[in-house]
């Protein structure tokens, strides 16, 4: 072999690994949207689970960006350990597709239809689709579709590039010999783990072993140990990506580790009692691209068949070796930076982390209304950890934001994403006007000021409809849902005219000596928050309705048609009614 063949083979194994790389990260992009429907459906069963980690990694062509992406649902709270489980099992068995590809390079025929299957007669074709979308087109949904077809054409030429330079290594003697050395069904195990761990991807180590099965001197018994040793190695990348994650995340990381292990073993001494029991006359056969895919795949079948009735067993032997920390709290949910190379997934969970500050403004405002008629000192503790909490949570998720901002993100991700950090900053100021009522509500009791009756029954109306308002809101954000989201701006107008009634009732009050000045001042300030928080409402419905028309400099027009709109009117209408004061 001479040196010429050598920096040929080490070129294509680049340009494999290159094109593996690019075109994953490309479908992870562009199937975001997909994997975030997908992913909801795993909570049903261990089936759906198995199904939906397939799916997932025959999409993304990555095991390992499956099982990190997993790590980093268990570490944030979005995934439990057990479902967690599930989809590592699918995972595995969806790898395998990675295989069936790349074993069409072996295609050998005279046949014009044929061979045309083989990568290398239609990868130009995609290669040249490929280059026109991504320098040509300026929507960065068709620039992805043009990396994937370009990195699968780069991946495949790479592979072939590969397959021609090693094929001299045929009539190499030491070459034989290695692979004869490699019948050892243990040392098979450990060659295939470590080149593997080394490269982080079962996918590209398994197309490596597809390359050198050119040379005809990979027998069928060296190559199957390897692959097995192929599933530990994969492990390495789950391993690292759970360094400093919770508890949780740990386990998945160890269970991911120990499927594949004992997986592994069990299929090892299975195959060592077929090859010393019965020495097997196909096991001295040369092994070609299509068999290692066969055993590929039936060696993770195989793997799933024997352990997930046994899926409760690791999750408890995960639990025991992973302990929790005695004496310690439970680790808080946090945004994962695992997860910010797939932006969908990473918006899904912070989403999940806004929703959780949605309730806390919501539960600070609901009770600091309540305070302004029955004040509980408890409840005022909570609305200042509310309060708190809210201000860590807006932080923590605008400081994500502003990394996945770096990222390459579709231009549906990045509206959601601008979208997302409006709206966490109305609910801070939510929060913050809750205080603001409390404080008012602890002036008046300090003071021992007091308003009329008539004050007090106007203020209720307006309460109420704040109420009202924000459960709206709440609800629209937590489902997504546009026609809620529609009804909060003709409540917000009633809250705007309410407040100037109430305004201006007190200030009559006043002249007529039913109120003092003092308790007047505190009126104002009770009034000014409340309709502060609605206009904050409005703000959030604003943004929710502006996203779902992809759209994030239309807010003013949105309002503006909707004033216009026959059902805007009815519902002012409605609402006018319904919280009206003499």
């Amino acid at each position: 072999m001479s040196i010429f063949n050598v920096l040929s083979m080490i070129g294509g194994l680049c340009l494999f690994l290159f094109g593996m790389s690019i075109m994953g990260e490309a479908l992870e992009r562009r199937a975001g949207n997909s994997l975030k429907g997908v992913l909801a459906k795993m909570t049903t069963n261990r089936f759906a689970g198995f199904l939906t980690g397939c799916a997932v990694t025959a999409v993304i062509q990555s095991s390992s960006a499956t099982t990190v992406m997993v790590v980093g649902f268990v570490n944030s709270g979005l995934m439990n350990l057990r479902q967690a489980i599930n989809v590592i099992m699918g995972a595995n068995v969806g790898t395998t597709i990675t295989s069936w590809i790349l074993s069409l390079s072996g295609i050998n025929s005279s046949n014009v239809w044929i061979r045309l299957l083989k990568p290398s007669s239609f990868t130009p074709v995609l290669a040249l689709v490929g280059i026109i979308l991504f320098m040509f087109c300026k929507k960065s949904q068709k620039k992805d579709i043009g990396i994937i077809l370009l990195g699968f054409a780069t991946l495949m030429f790479g592979m072939e590039t590969m397959s021609s330079s090693v094929s001299v290594l045929a009539d190499v003697p030491e070459f034989q010999q290695l692979f004869i050395m490699f019948k050892n069904p243990f040392l098979g195990l450990l060659v295939g783990a470590v080149l593997t761990g080394i490269i982080q991807s079962s996918s590209a180590s398994v197309g490596i072993l597809q390359a050198l099965a050119i040379t005809g001197q990979v027998s069928i018994g060296a190559a199957i140990p390897i692959i097995m040793g192929q599933n530990i190695g994969t492990c390495i990348t789950a391993l690292i990506s759970s360094i400093g994650a919770n508890k949780n995340a740990k386990r998945t990381a160890f269970v991911h580790l120990i499927f594949n292990v004992a997986g592994s073993l069990a299929v090892l001494i299975l195959f060592c009692i077929w090859k010393y029991g019965f020495n097997p006359a196909v096991l001295d056969t040369p092994a070609n691209a299509f068999s290692i895919a066969v055993f590929h795949t039936v060696f993770n079948f195989l793997c799933v068949l024997i352990l997930m009735p046994n899926a409760k067993l690791l999750e408890k032997l995960a639990v025991t070796v992973i302990k929790d920390n005695k004496n310690s709290s439970q680790d808080k949910e946090i945004l994962d930076e695992r997860l910010l190379p797939t932006p969908t997934l990473a918006l899904q969970q912070c989403y999940s982390v806004a929703m959780k500050m949605a309730g806390c403004s919501v539960r600070a405002i609901n009770k600091s209304i309540d305070c302004i008629t029955k004040y509980s000192e408890s409840d005022a503790e909570q609305i200042r950890k509310d309060e708190e909490k809210c201000d860590k949570l807006e932080d923590a998720i605008g400081t994500y934001l502003v990394a996945l901002s770096s990222m390459k993100m579709g231009d549906r991700e990045s509206e959601q994403a601008a979208s997302l950090l409006k709206m966490i900053g109305d609910l801070e100021r939510i929060s913050d006007h809750a205080v603001n009522i409390l404080s008012a509500s602890q002036e008046l009791r300090s003071k021992g000021y007091s308003f009329t009756e008539d004050a007090v029954r106007e203020l209720e109306v307006l309460t109420d409809a704040t109420k009202e308002i924000i459960e709206i809101t709440f609800n629209a954000l937590d489902k997504g849902d546009i026609d809620a989201a529609s009804k909060i701006q003709p409540l917000e107008q009633v809250i705007d005219i309410l407040k100037e009634k109430l305004r201006t009732h007190h200030i009559k009050r006043m002249q007529q000596g039913l109120c003092t000045i003092e308790a007047g001042f505190v009126w104002s300030d009770l009034l000014t928050d409340l309709e502060r928080v609605s206009d904050h409402c409005s703000n959030i419905a604003g943004c929710l309705i502006e996203a779902s028309h992809h759209n994030l400099s239309i807010h003013e027009n949105q309002r503006n048609i909707a004033e216009s709109n026959d059902n805007f009117v009815n519902l002012f209408y409605q609402y006018k009614t319904k919280y009206s004061i003499k």
